[in-house]
């Protein structure tokens, strides 16, 4: 007979809503009840005040702890970037891939494949390119990006089967309806982004199959009164989810408040960081394709740029982005968390295992003080 672990002292947010006065109980590292405190017996490990919740779930992870996925596609950086975000609360994530060569893309999904089989939090990989437009191509290289061919499509939809998630953003400008309607079908999440697409266009593409928006605003084509571009195709679709970057950097607080209360149901808009590799690091820049990304002072958290100014992924972490979401975008702390756990689980198809606190669900949880900074993570019911 299997020892239950039992977290009591802190408020208790399962993912939906607050219990207070509740312990979680955990056997086999998964949920098995939440219950009175005043019913639990044996061994309990006491918390003392604060927030006990989901872990957060992170789709788009560029790198960490001085590591990018980039320069070294294998195993052992999924690892150092999965404990890197770990301290941050993120105890699922998706460690991306900027758009890159073949061989590098092909060597960072072979990784994928292999990282995603130890129980360390890593559920597979992002692509973000190169199937993206070289019009909306932010710190990316044009030079590497291309449409989708019949290779790509071989190797996406046989790699799906290979890990938990496989997430890949694509431009309307790189891609065919039938080829997402191929790659939904194999498993493949697939979201729109750097891209400069009508809303037409847009919504034949959801139409087929994508689901998702990647970093709402940024490198996309935006929202007018007679062209609603991707920004307004997306908060209009209600089948559609999107990653929002609360950094103070990539958006202004305003433009996120009206996406927030503009966004169409039930599909949601959540938290990502797009973090790099100076998350977790004492660097003050890092290599990407060959150019110098920097560190520049900012409020929320630095902000990381290339010699020309343009922004290169961020350098939040995601309690950092929670917070954010409260203090500054005015969110109800139990919506800002949902942002960060439920909502991308949800909107990876996880959310029976990750994202919440619920009967069954793994537990991958951590414990926060009441203003929302992280004390201690666990992953299967053990510290970590």
């Amino acid at each position: 007979m299997m020892e239950n672990t039992v977290l009591a002292g802190a408020r208790l947010f399962d993912g939906e809503r607050f219990f207070d006065r509740h312990a979680l109980v955990v056997e086999g590292g998964r949920v098995k009840a939440i219950v009175p405190e005043a019913e639990v017996s044996g061994k309990v490990t006491r918390l003392e005040g604060g927030i006990l919740a989901p872990g957060f779930v992170d789709v788009q992870v560029n790198g960490g702890g001085g590591r990018l996925l980039n320069n070294d596609p294998t195993p052992e950086t999924f690892f150092v970037v999965a404990r890197a975000h770990r301290t941050f609360g993120t105890t699922a994530l998706l460690p991306t891939l900027v758009t890159d060569t073949r061989e590098v893309t092909r060597k960072a999904v072979e990784a994928a494949v292999e990282a995603a089989k130890a129980d360390e939090g890593v559920l597979g990989i992002h692509l973000e390119g190169p199937h993206l437009a070289p019009a909306r191509r932010g710190a990316h290289l044009a030079e590497l990006m291309r449409p989708v061919d019949d290779v790509d499509l071989d190797l996406l939809c046989r790699a799906a089967g290979g890990m938990p998630v496989l997430h890949i953003t694509v431009a309307a400008e790189q891609v065919t309806p039938q080829q997402v309607e191929r790659l939904a079908n194999a498993g493949v999440v697939v979201s729109l982004g750097h891209t400069d697409c009508t809303s037409e266009d847009a919504r034949r593409l959801f139409n087929a199959g994508a689901r998702g928006i990647t970093h709402l605003y940024n490198a996309m084509s935006g929202l007018t009164h007679r062209a609603p571009g991707l920004v307004g195709a997306a908060l209009d679709a209600g089948d559609v989810w999107g990653g929002i970057i609360a950094d103070g950097h990539h958006v202004d607080p305003a433009a996120l408040r009206i996406a927030l209360r503009a966004k169409r149901g039930p599909g949601r808009l959540f938290h990502v960081t797009d973090a790099m590799a100076l998350v977790g690091s004492n660097a003050e820049s890092f290599e990407l394709n060959g150019r110098t990304v920097r560190r520049e002072p900012g409020e929320v958290c630095s902000k990381l740029v290339l010699e020309d100014g343009t922004l290169a992924g961020s350098d939040l972490d995601m309690a950092s982005g929670v917070r954010f979401g409260v203090q500054v975008l005015e969110l109800p702390v139990e919506e800002s968390l949902r942002m960060a756990s439920a909502y991308p689980a949800t909107y990876l198809g996880i959310e029976k295992e990750r994202g919440f606190l619920k009967l069954g669900c793994r537990a991958d949880c951590i414990h926060l003080t009441d203003d929302l900074r992280v004390q201690q993570a666990w992953i299967s019911g053990r510290v970590r």
